[in-house]
This record gives C-alpha cells, structure tokens and sequence, in this order.
C-alpha cells in the first residue's frame, strides 16, 4: 500500500497542504561514508557496495553544503563518476570549503571517474578529451615499482575494470603519482599519500569490474577504518528504542500495509515496538493478486500478532475504473480513492483509542536517493513525497524506519527478526496492483482472468526453484484475443504477456534468462 501513496503527489488539489517529508537522513550520531554524486548512473550502487562491506554510509548531491557534512563523524568522502566535463563552464564542483574541512579532519578521499577528474581539476592537473571514448571492459596495469594500498590483495599482474569516459587525465596534478594505466589511458589510478587522496578512472562499483569489491574494501576499511557495525539485527534493537522514546508510553501509530516486504517489515518492527499500540491498514482495492487479502490477514494477524484490519472497497475501485483505459488515469483514480478510505480509517482509529499520533511510511533509501541526487545544472532536485497526497490536515507524524535501507538490506532485516522466508523474499507488486497489468478497461472479469494467469506462473516458478533467481515476474493481460488449440478444438482466447527480471537493487535490472 505504501507504493500507492508514494505515486500520488498529484491527487489533491494545490490549495491543499500535504503532509511534508524530509529529504535527508538523521543519522547524526553514527560514523559514516560520505558519497558525493556528481549525477552517475552507478552512484547508489557505490553506496550499496559499501554497505555490503556492512560500513554505514549516505549518499549526499555533490552541491551538498559543507555544514551538512561538518555536522556529521566523516570516515571517508568519495566522488562519484558524472556526465560532464570538469573544464566545461556549468560543470559541478563541490564547495572550495569542503577540501580544508576534509584536511582539517584528514578524511581520506576517493575519486572515481569524473571524481578523479575533479581531484585533478582542483589541485592542478589538466583534463581534456581522450582520442577516443572508452566505454566497457578495459586491462588495468599497475604502475611498477609503485606501491597502492587500493591494490592490496590483488593478484599481481593486469586486471579487468569497467570504464565509461569521454575525457582522460593528460597531466598529474600536484603532489600525486600514476599508478596505474590502460592501453588508452597513462593515468586511469592516481594517489596522494601524503593528502590522503586517491582517483580512479574505472568503476570499481559495478557487477563488471570483478576486483571492484576489493579496492572498494582496501579503501573504506583497510585505509579509513570504516567501522564493520552495520548490522540489521542491531538495526531492529535500535529502532525500537527509539520509536518506544519518539511514541511514548500512549502514542498510536496507523499504517497502511500491503502484505509486501517493505510494509511486513516495518509492521514487525512497529508491533515489536509498541504492541497493539500499532494499527495496520490494508485496502483490498479489487485488483490484488489471488486470496492476497486473505493471505495477509492470516500471515500478518494470525502469526505475527498485527492489529490489522482489511478494508473490502473492491467494488468502489471497480466502479471508479470502468472505462477508464489510461494507466495514468487509474493510477490517479487508485490512489485517490485508497486516500479517502485511509483517511476514514484514521478516524475511526482516533475515534476508538482518542488520539492516533504517527504514520508509519515504508520509504526505503532509494527513495531518499531520488531527492538528493545531483540532476544537472538545468534539473531542479525533487522533494521527496512518498506519502504524495496524504493530508495535512490529518496532522500525523511520520515515523520511516526502513528509510535508511536499500530493497535487500530490509530482506537482510527481515531474516534477521525471524520473519518467514516467504514474506521476505516475495516479489514487489505496484501500488495500484493489477490495474496497471491489464491493458484497457479494468473489469471484475478481467481481473480474475489476470489473477489466475498471475497465480499458475508464480507457482511453476516455485516449483522449478526458479522464484528466488528472479526479482520480479509477472504477467500482463493484453487487449487482444488470439486463435489457438486446446485439446482437439480450436480456441479463440486473451493474449497474457510474461516478464521475468534480474535484479538486486530494484533500481536496475536486466531481464532474466
């Protein structure tokens, strides 16, 4: 459910207030890595990567004010790669400030791609276009008779890293020395010793760079002494101090749950907070997958304790979507709808206990990602909605305790709090449910017919040990009929199209074979 109230910002009218979301994590206390975005394609997954390493991390616009970052334990700043060239007019550039911040502290940095190139752009040396673009694998010789603690671990000889560039380093900046080259490139590593700076030219961050997780793990443990404490099941001990701290002793926390990973989790851990304090939400909008709002209620009222209450609006959304055919136009119906059901909902909630206090929000980093990653000089940086058009006049709280994670450190969560494999590891499923799967108009028959569909490929997939392989599948009723054989007759019969997707980050994804 949480999906559908983050597609919605548009569903109230403008004199209407929403309630405001903040854009930034408030992790004040714990160490962290800081990653710059220079507007990369790859920067989220530098702050996955670094997670991995189970070190703590954000991801910050490259724009970022230096009070932000002085405010925070810095560990280590790395640079992220970008679209522009340093020396073109309009390029992005972090603060001056931040250097003397970084030296004051002696914060070691890491420049990857157009990070490095910026290392080189400030302290002197020269960037300029390359003979040609390097796009894909590329070997990477070490310098010899150059020592690289980046390189520590590696075995010794050429390696394969990916690159994507345009412009290359033609001269060293200041006080720093090549370590490494490729056939194209005399200067594809760098390092400072004595500033504590080290470049990159390659992207050690992604799948196709197999010695990647390496340097990543030489930089952010072996050279800034990233603490290894990320941890879920700490995580879960320490969100739950701190909501039973924020609610108090009578506070009330509503939610909207869909039966998804995202809102299972943040359930869980609101119940093991506060009890039936917590009241749960779920709307059954007519177009969920097969027995879903009964398996729900079974899963998470039944076994895991929820006070969750299911709302059947099936044949007020149904009714809402006849002859509508335009996706974007049920998305806005669904959504609207779910909001005035909620808000209902609320009411009630408040009218029973006298108060309700909190929204519980399932919004997961990359959420966060969205709203203050560096778009480009002519982009404008997003606020983050993910409650879009939830009203303020409901005067609610936000409490989003996933808001930290990404898709696989909330699976990482849930395993770690004893939630069955089979919550966690289920497939996401869009807000506004099957509605968006069919093609055309949404009908009752329609929707049966997609629900069966749906049901037989996930089930061939579990029994072929396939579902785990595969991040997302699912089926999508076309509006054709087409002429084929069952049995001896000939049949004239609806078109299902199937998509299966590889995935880990459920930012990027590639499909599955």
């Amino acid at each position: 459910m949480s999906e559908i109230l983050k597609q919605n910002n548009n569903i109230t009218t403008m004199s209407e207030e929403i309630l405001e979301q903040s854009s930034q994590l408030g992790n004040l206390d714990r160490p962290q890595v800081a990653i710059l975005d220079f507007g990369s394609q790859y920067s989220h997954l530098i702050a996955r990567r670094v997670r991995e390493l189970h070190v703590y991390c954000e991801l910050y616009s490259c724009k970022v004010p230096v009070a932000k970052l002085a405010a925070h334990t810095l560990t280590a700043v790395i640079l992220s790669g970008g679209p522009n060239s340093v020396y073109e007019e309009g390029a992005p550039h972090v603060d001056p400030e931040l250097w003397q911040l970084l030296k004051d502290r002696n914060v070691p940095v890491l420049g990857i791609c157009y990070g490095m190139q910026e290392l080189a752009h400030v302290f002197g040396g020269k960037v300029a276009p390359g003979l040609k673009r390097e796009y894909g694998k590329a070997m990477v010789l070490p310098t010899p008779e150059t020592t690289c603690p980046l390189f520590t671990g590696i075995p010794a000889g050429e390696f394969s890293m990916w690159m994507s560039h345009g412009d290359k380093l033609h001269t060293l900046p200041d006080g720093f020395h090549s370590i490494a080259s490729t056939s194209n490139a005399d200067h594809v590593a760098i390092q400072n010793l004595e500033t504590r700076m080290w470049g990159l030219q390659f992207h050690p961050e992604v799948t196709h760079s197999p010695s990647g997780p390496k340097i990543l793990e030489n930089f952010v443990v072996g050279i800034a002494g990233g603490v290894q404490d990320w941890k879920m099941s700490n995580y879960a001990e320490e969100f739950i101090q701190e909501v039973r701290l924020t609610v108090g002793e009578e506070g009330h926390v509503i939610g909207a749950v869909s039966g998804g990973v995202d809102s299972t989790v943040a359930a869980v851990l609101m119940n093991r907070a506060i009890g039936d304090r917590f009241h749960a939400v779920m709307v059954d909008n007519g177009c969920l997958r097969k027995d879903e709002a009964t398996t729900v209620l079974k899963r998470l009222r039944g076994e895991c304790g929820i006070d969750l209450k299911c709302v059947d609006a099936s044949d007020q959304f149904l009714g809402l979507l006849k002859g509508v055919t335009d996706p974007e136009q049920k998305r806005k119906i669904i959504g609207g709808t779910f909001i005035d059901i909620f808000e209902v909902e609320s009411k009630k909630i408040t009218e029973l206990h006298g108060r309700c206090d909190f929204l519980l929000q399932g919004t997961l980093y990359p959420d966060v990602i969205e709203s203050i990653s560096y778009k480009g000089p002519s982009a404008t940086i997003k606020t983050h909605h993910n409650v879009g058009g939830l009203p303020a006049r409901m005067k609610l709280k936000l409490i989003e305790p996933l808001r930290e994670l990404f898709k696989d450190e909330v699976r990482e969560l849930g395993m770690a709090m004893g939630i069955d494999e089979f919550s966690v590891w289920r497939h996401p499923f869009p807000g506004p449910g099957l509605a968006i799967r069919i093609l055309g108009e949404v009908t009752a028959e329609r929707v049966a017919i997609l629900q069966h569909a749906d049901d037989i490929m996930i089930q061939e997939l579990r029994a072929a040990d396939l579902y785990r392989h595969i991040g997302q599948a699912f089926v999508v009723l076309l509006p054709v009929k087409s002429v084929g054989v069952m049995g001896d007759g000939r049949t004239y019969e609806n078109v299902a199209a199937v998509r299966c997707v590889e995935t880990t980050d459920y930012m990027t994804a590639d499909f599955f074979h």
